[in-house]
C-alpha cells in the first residue's frame, strides 16, 4: 500500500513538473532542450482554428475545391509557424551574472546572459520573472550572447533569490505561444535600509569608541599618500595628479585620527531589531561619508576599525545577514 501511494506521489510530481515546469533552483548554465519548451495556441491561434474549421465545413458542404486548396495552405502555413515558434526558444541557454547588493527598499539588478548557439537570429524573446512580474524583451543576435537585466524589488534585508524565470516567445506569426522555466542558483545581497541619525557621542574611552584627535592643527603639509576612496576631494593633490596621473592625498601633522566603534549597546533598548539594523547601518555610510575610521560591535560580532570600501562592504554584510535569534532581550 505504501508502495502504492509512493509510486502515485510521484507520477503526480512527475505530471506537476511536466505541466509547471521545474521549480528545483538549477546549477550552472541551463539549456532549453525541446522537451522543456511548452507549446500552446494563443486566443487569435484559436480563433484562426476556428476559421479554418468553418471554412473547411463550407468547402465540404458545397464542394469548393478553392476553399480546399486555401484552407489547407492557411493550415500548413499554421504548422510551419508553429514549428518555428518553438525553433525561436528551443536550445538557448541562460547563464547567471552578478546582482550587485542593494539597500532594502531598492530594486536589486539581476543580470542574466541568454546565449544563442545557433547560426540564424532569435528575434522577440521575452524574458520574466515570475514573482515581480518584471520583463524585458530582446532579440537574440546569431552565436552570440544577450546581456538581460530584470529589476526584483527587494523587500527585506538578507539573500533575496531570484526565483523563477520564464523565456517566451510567439514568433513569428502569433498564433502559438512557446514558453519555458528556469530557476537559476542566483541571488543578491540585500544590505538594511539605512537611518539617517547623528553618529553616537564620543566616549573618553578609547576601546570603547572615543573620536582621537592631534592638537596640531591642520595646516602643516606633511607628506603625500595613495588616495583612498573615503578621502575628502578637498584633500587630494590635484597638482601632483595632473603631472603623475597617480591619485595622492595630502596629509597634514594635524590631521584627525578619528575613530569609532558603532556599537549595539549604544542604541535605545525600545527600537525593534530591525530598527536597530537600519540605524547601524546608517552610522556605518555616516563614518565612511566622514572619513572616520570604524568599527561594528553587535552580539557575536566584532569588527575592528578600519575605513574603505572593503571595510564598509563587510559591515554592511555582517548587519545584512545578522541573525535575530543572537539579539539580545530587549530592556
Amino acid at each position: 500500500m505504501a508502495a502504492q501511494l509512493t509510486a502515485g506521489g510521484t507520477r503526480r510530481s512527475r505530471l506537476g513538473t511536466w505541466f509547471y515546469g521545474r521549480r528545483t533552483v538549477e546549477h550552472g548554465p541551463i539549456t532549453l532542450g525541446h522537451r522543456r519548451v511548452y507549446i500552446m495556441p494563443t486566443r487569435i491561434g484559436m480563433m484562426f482554428a476556428a476559421t479554418l474549421a468553418i471554412m473547411l465545413v463550407g468547402s465540404i458542404n458545397y464542394v469548393l475545391s478553392l476553399g480546399f486548396m486555401l484552407t489547407f495552405l492557411l493550415a500548413g502555413l499554421a504548422l510551419a509557424g508553429m514549428v518555428h515558434t518553438v525553433r525561436n526558444l528551443a536550445r538557448l541557454v541562460v547563464v547567471s551574472g552578478r546582482a550587485e547588493p542593494v539597500f532594502a527598499g531598492e530594486s536589486a539588478q539581476f543580470r542574466l546572459f541568454v546565449e544563442n548557439p545557433a547560426p540564424w537570429v532569435r528575434p522577440a524573446v521575452m524574458v520574466r520573472h515570475d514573482a515581480s512580474g518584471a520583463q524585458t524583451v530582446d532579440d537574440i543576435p546569431a552565436s552570440a550572447t544577450a546581456d538581460v537585466i530584470l529589476p526584483v524589488h527587494a523587500a527585506r534585508r538578507g539573500w533575496l533569490d531570484l526565483g523563477r524565470v520564464s523565456l517566451e516567445t510567439r514568433f513569428p506569426i502569433g498564433l502559438f505561444r512557446a514558453w519555458s522555466h528556469v530557476q537559476p542558483d542566483f541571488r543578491c545581497l540585500v544590505y538594511p535600509r539605512p537611518e539617517k541619525a547623528p553618529l553616537p557621542p564620543s566616549s573618553p574611552d578609547a576601546s570603547f569608541g572615543s573620536r582621537q584627535a592631534a592638537t596640531q592643527g591642520t595646516d602643516d603639509f606633511s607628506s603625500l599618500r595613495t588616495y583612498q576612496p573615503a578621502d575628502s576631494p578637498r584633500h587630494v593633490a590635484w597638482k601632483a595628479v595632473a603631472r603623475t596621473d597617480d591619485m595622492l592625498t595630502k596629509q597634514f601633522t594635524g590631521d584627525a585620527s578619528a575613530e569609532l566603534i558603532l556599537d549595539w549597546a549604544l542604541i535605545p533598548g525600545a527600537l525593534d531589531l530591525e530598527a536597530k539594523l537600519s540605524r547601524l547601518t546608517g552610522w556605518v555610510l555616516a563614518c565612511e561619508a566622514a572619513g572616520l575610521r570604524y568599527g561594528l560591535r553587535m552580539p557575536g560580532v566584532n569588527i575592528p576599525a578600519a575605513h574603505g570600501d572593503m571595510h564598509r562592504t563587510a559591515c554592511l554584510t555582517a548587519l545584512a545577514l545578522f541573525e535575530p535569534a543572537a539579539a539580545p532581550a530587549a530592556g
